[in-house]
């Protein structure tokens, strides 16, 4: 299905409804999600279609798959009404069918269906730059990260890390000394300051810049989400700077 500029007004808010529901499914990821929606046509489509023949016949999902989405269709109507109470957490839920969702995303090809946002996004119009590394980085690459970040911020870059320990709070916090936004995407729900030591950089973030995730709001930090949420922080830049 074509995502973007295809609807609008009640059935965009109907068919954002269905897209939250399956991205609330852990085992259905970003690119099953999409299949399933060119496939039937629809998101509501792939609700009205779920039995168990059908969905082996898109060739789409694995056995497990079809089973866990099987069970979910009894989730609709509680994950329906989890949506619009993300506002209270001011969290927005942002996917491809939003005229704002990033384009740089787009180039990737397995882009997230769903996005989780504290604060505002990169703007698309300007430079972004990931500046990562270690965790356990050293006293000197800790500088390094910091004065990169904030020379780069000062000339009008943006800058995107992972908000982990070691380098990457250091280039978030070398944008904020600069005075600019800067942007992290976690690997766990973005209502969850993971490390918590970076908890007032987290907070900082959100009022000068963004945090971003995939996840769903309260989904722990497991080791198999940072990977996933490196593609996210490579596709929001325009180019990417490893320290360490």
């Amino acid at each position: 299905m074509e995502e973007k500029n295809r609807l609008t007004g009640k059935a965009l808010e109907r068919e954002r409804e269905y897209l939250f529901w399956l991205c609330q499914l852990p085992s259905l990821g970003a690119v099953s999600i999409r299949k399933l929606g060119a496939y039937f046509g629809t998101y509501e489509a792939v609700y009205n279609n779920i039995e168990e023949t059908l969905l082996q016949q898109t060739g789409v999902l694995k056995k497990k798959q079809i089973a866990d989405l099987l069970d979910w269709k009894h989730q609709f109507y509680p994950c329906s009404e989890k949506l619009p109470s993300l506002k209270d957490k001011s969290i927005r839920f942002l996917t491809p069918l939003d005229q704002d969702y990033p384009e740089k995303l787009r180039e990737i090809p397995d882009y997230p269906m769903g996005l989780y946002l504290r604060g505002s996004l990169p703007d698309m119009e300007k430079p972004s730059v990931a500046v990562v590394g270690a965790r356990g980085c050293s006293a000197y690459g800790e500088q390094l990260a910091e004065e990169f970040a904030r020379a780069l911020a000062s000339e009008g870059v943006q800058i995107v890390s992972g908000l982990a320990l070691g380098i990457d709070g250091a280039a978030h916090r070398g944008a904020l000394k600069a005075g600019a936004a800067t942007y992290g995407v976690l690997g766990c729900g973005v209502n969850i300051c993971y490390p918590s030591s970076n908890y007032r950089l987290y907070e900082a973030m959100t009022d000068h810049g963004g945090i971003l995730s995939e996840f769903p709001p309260d989904t722990a930090p497991k080791p198999a989400h940072f990977p996933m949420r490196n593609r996210i922080i490579s596709g929001l830049s325009d180019g990417i700077l490893v320290i360490e």
